[in-house]
């Protein structure tokens, strides 16, 4: 190990020492019930705790929540988790009380240590697309993925996976990943699933699921985040590395 790496690792470990010593009780008691678990995870594939970097991605229709991670290379899978609780069917969520899990490209704005849902953990719910799509006097809120096993338009796994799944993106926040990106899509968005959707949904919804696909597609590739924006009509518009702009019509 060069000595660029070791000072790296005791000033990652002093900050982790001292963020600790200010936790709230349940992060402390996630971290001393699940750290180890959660490095065992990261081992496996490689990692350290903290990671430099995680991105969650939710498939709907599967109810499951993926974790992945990155050091200095690719994204990893570390684990992935049943969803036990989310209300509403697949599509988008476009105002208040449609009881829809949201679908598109966000990022988790807050973390709640003092959750009803024991440990929560908010996205930017809605985002620049759902505040040009959506039904905007009145879009909804407070979308969360959590604990506790019930759901109103949130994504809720069993209170003791999300200890594991809150150290994991805390972590990596810890560490300094400013924004960690949370993907959420109705199922796989391969072409075939999509032909498969286009027999029992709407040309609007399948329009908008193709508008989500290049997105999934990027990290299918590369296991790197894509560089995603919005356009003036709400399209996710995604920047590839080769620097091409990827855009469905809608």
């Amino acid at each position: 190990m060069t000595l660029k790496a070791t000072l790296i690792g005791l000033v990652l470990l002093l900050t982790s020492l001292t963020a600790t010593a200010k936790e709230p009780p349940r992060v402390r008691q996630a971290r001393k019930s699940k750290l180890g678990t959660v490095q065992r995870l990261l081992a496996r594939v490689g990692l350290s705790y903290p990671p430099r970097q995680v991105l969650l991605r939710v498939f709907k229709k599967e109810r499951r929540l993926e974790v992945w991670a990155r050091g200095d290379a690719a994204f990893k899978r570390v684990q992935d988790y049943a969803i036990c609780a989310a209300s509403g069917e697949l599509g988008p969520k476009r105002r208040q009380g449609d009881y829809q899990v949201p679908e598109g490209f966000y990022h988790i704005a807050v973390f709640n240590p003092w959750s009803a849902y024991h440990l929560s953990m908010g996205i930017n719910y809605p985002n620049a697309s759902d505040r040009l799509l959506g039904y905007r006097p009145n879009l909804g809120s407070a979308i969360m993925i959590h604990g506790n096993c019930v759901s109103i338009g949130c994504m809720a796994i069993t209170d003791d996976k999300i200890k594991e799944v809150y150290l994991l993106a805390l972590g990596a926040r810890q560490r300094g990943q400013r924004r960690v990106p949370v993907h959420i899509f109705p199922t796989r968005l391969t072409d075939e699933t999509l032909r498969r959707l286009q027999k029992n949904h709407s040309a609007r919804l399948v329009r908008f699921w193709r508008n989500l696909q290049p997105g999934y597609l990027h990290f299918e590739k590369h296991r790197q985040l894509p560089r995603i924006n919005v356009d003036r009509r709400g399209r996710y518009v995604v920047r590839t590395q080769s620097g091409v702009v990827v855009a469905q019509s809608r």
